[in-house]
């Protein structure tokens, strides 16, 4: 028998939005905050009886997040949180530069003066979130934040990518963000970003977004293994009992 801990999710409460929706915020979280790590196989009867959802809604949510490339299937059809190697983490975090930079300088031109102070309050909330050393606060905070941009920016599609992005490094943003010496350097790159988009200097609060991400690329490649490798041992094990 395999010795690996059980997965625990929070069984999913049935509210207005859909389904399929929820299911996916769920493994979502589940994924960056490190229930879910890259290359563990989901095994479908587990998750509908933790989520409480029937393997119909589950599988739509599967799907879905297999054609966002955060999951994937192998050889024996098997789905399996998807893994990256460095160099393909190393162009999403440059991918994210350039998208971050161009919502925040979007920002800038269309955002009132309203919008401003909201971004403001949210940026205050995300430097606490950082001091607090939470993961969980420093995302939901970061999304909260850059959810606003986007909404400024009137460039909600930027947002969906972005997000996309993010899920995809996971794992890497995880580990970064709890790195003490890393979120103190984020309040400073976050207060930059609020200051120079404060200003109105558009070319500033591009070059302050993008070194933002530059400055998390670093963290995140140099201090995290972009593949688990305890997983293949564990698969061994695994199927071996199966047998």
């Amino acid at each position: 028998m395999s010795d690996k801990s059980v997965t625990k999710l929070a069984p999913i409460r049935y509210e207005s939005a859909p389904l399929r929706n929820r299911i996916i915020a769920s493994l979502r979280s589940a994924i960056e905050n490190g229930l879910l790590q890259p290359g563990e196989r989901l095994i479908e009867r587990d998750l509908c009886e933790q989520l409480s959802v029937s393997r119909t809604s589950l599988r739509e949510a599967l799907r879905e997040l297999q054609a966002l490339g955060v999951l994937a299937q192998t050889g024996n059809r098997s789905l399996v949180v998807g893994t990256l190697s460095a160099g393909e983490a190393a162009n999403v975090y440059s991918i994210r530069a350039v998208l971050e930079a161009l919502v925040v300088g979007e920002f800038v031109e269309h955002a009132s003066d309203e919008q401003i102070e909201e971004l403001r309050r949210h940026g205050n909330a995300l430097k606490q979130a950082y001091r607090s050393g939470s993961v969980e606060h420093i995302l939901r905070a970061k999304r909260a934040f850059y959810d606003c941009i986007c909404s400024g920016a009137q460039n909600a599609l930027a947002f969906d990518i972005i997000n996309r992005l993010t899920l995809r490094t996971s794992m890497l943003r995880s580990r970064s963000l709890a790195r003490k010496a890393r979120q103190k350097e984020s309040v400073k790159e976050i207060e930059a970003i609020l200051a120079t988009i404060e200003a109105r200097d558009a070319e500033a609060a591009k070059r302050a977004a993008a070194t933002h991400v530059i400055h998390a690329s670093h963290s995140a490649l140099q201090t995290s293994p972009v593949e688990v490798p305890e997983k293949p041992a564990r698969r061994r094990r695994a199927s071996s009992s199966a047998r």
